[in-house]
Formats: C-alpha cells, sequence, structure tokens
C-alpha cells in the first residue's frame, strides 16, 4: 500500500557544519546521533517513569497520518533510504528502483518494511507513488526537514536546480528496533555508488 506520511519527532534539530564523509563509509556517528537523539526512549526498562504532562496528539494533516520514530522503528526491523526528491532522475530511475526489485529479499531477511525518505511535501510524495506504482515501499515525507536536519544530512541542491531549499543526502540503512545497522552514505546527493537496494541487501 502506498503512502506519504510526516514524520512528527520531539527531537532538538542539531546545528553547525561537520566535515564531508566519502562514500563507502560506515557511520559510527549516524549512529549515535540516532541512538541519543530519538531512540533512547526504547530501551529505557530499568529507569524510573519520569512523569511529564500530557501533549496533545498531532492532528492529522489534509488526510494524511503522521507517524513518530517510535512506531515506525520500536521492535521492529527497517530499510530505510533517504533520496534528494522526489520526480528527479537518479532517484526515480535509479534509487527506487533498485530497492523496489528486492522487496521480497529484504523481506526473506526478516525486514517489516521498507521506507523511503525525502524533504518533499506529503502531496508530492503521495502523488509520485503513485506515478511509480511501486508496491513494498512506503514512502514518507519529511516535510520540514526535523529529521534530515537531526541526522545531519542536509544539502543545499539549489546547483542542481532543486532548490531553494535545503533536500536530504542520499543514504540507506537498516535499522533494527531502534538501532542502526548497515549504513552507506553517498559522497553527494546526486551519486548512486552505494546506497542502493543490492549495496545494502548484502550487508544484511
Amino acid at each position: 500500500m502506498r503512502r506519504a506520511l510526516l514524520f512528527f519527532s520531539a527531537a532538538a534539530r542539531t546545528r553547525g557544519t561537520r566535515p564531508r564523509r566519502t562514500a563507502r563509509t560506515r557511520r559510527p556517528a549516524v549512529r549515535r546521533r540516532l541512538l541519543r537523539s530519538f531512540f533512547g526512549p526504547l530501551t529505557t526498562e530499568s529507569r524510573r517513569p519520569r512523569r511529564r504532562p500530557p501533549r496533545a496528539p498531532h492532528a492529522p494533516r489534509a488526510g494524511f497520518t503522521g507517524t513518530s520514530l517510535h512506531q515506525l522503528f520500536a521492535g521492529r526491523k527497517v530499510v530505510l533510504f533517504a533520496l534528494p526528491g522526489a520526480f528527479t532522475g537518479v532517484c526515480e530511475k535509479g534509487h527506487v528502483p533498485s530497492f523496489a526489485k528486492l522487496v521480497n529479499d529484504f523481506k526473506k531477511k526478516g525486514v517489516d518494511e521498507v521506507a523511503c525518505i525525502s524533504i518533499n511535501d506529503p502531496y508530492c510524495m503521495d502523488g509520485w507513488a503513485a506515478a511509480m506504482g511501486t508496491s513494498g515501499i512506503n514512502f514518507y515525507a519529511d516535510a520540514d526537514e526535523t529529521f534530515t536536519r537531526a541526522v545531519e544530512e542536509t544539502r543545499d541542491c539549489t546547483a542542481d536546480a532543486l532548490g531553494p531549499g535545503l533536500r536530504s543526502n542520499r543514504y540507506a540503512c537498516v535499522v533494527e528496533d531502534g538501532i542502526v545497522g548497515a549504513c552507506f552514505v553517498e559522497a553527494g546527493p546526486g551519486d548512486l555508488a552505494v546506497s542502493d537496494g543490492a549495496t545494502l541487501l548484502g550487508a544484511l
């Protein structure tokens, strides 16, 4: 089933710049940041729960359902790949198809969901999912850039006619119960050398 959902996260946005990492680099730093920023609450059995004031739930926006990171990752094995934008060349002709043709193979490896995320509005992601006609992949809109900023993978793609505004770098990883395992990040958002479906499948 095709879906275009919004990420809602209470994590603070990170600031500052980091040196650009090259392709084929495993990302322990990404693993630590994700674990610290988002997934700590998943492994707090030994802690006493803190009392917190109740927060109002996020209201559905124009028919799209909000999904928290806890809902997406807790107790599940998820293949997550990110790309610069919907309806763009490398993303549509290379990146998404590389995962679409291997969905069944990922399922055999115990993967519960194959998810694609991009900095786009949910209408755009929903329309792209329908146009692609892809089955077995859920499309998520990081509409306010919260997730991409938190993992420090935003890129200025204005020179590539994808601006103005920030886009996501291209990467792929597997997240099991909130813990990032194999992770492959491209040197730039226009590359597709290490974040394809076959490379990630071979690392599982």
